[in-house]
């Protein structure tokens, strides 16, 4: 086995070792914990979206009730 045979197989075992890492060897890797907080941040996210709609319905409400005592 020549020199360069060797580092090939050696990078070969550390690009092993880390796609193990990220797939995960029989428990959850990175890329599935990665997507558990994406799809965590995403129903946040239409939490928040859906709590400023109706925030939003509630001062036009209110501006509405107002412009009428106004009248």
């Amino acid at each position: 086995m020549t020199e360069f045979e060797g580092q090939v197989l050696g990078d070969l075992r550390v690009l092993k070792s880390q796609m193990d890492q990220l797939m995960g060897i029989g428990q959850p890797g990175r890329l599935s914990l990665i997507e558990e907080r994406v799809d965590r941040h995403e129903r946040s996210v239409q939490r928040m979206k859906g709590f400023t709609a109706a925030i939003g319905a509630l001062v036009t409400l209110a501006h509405l009730a107002i412009d009428l005592m106004r009248r």
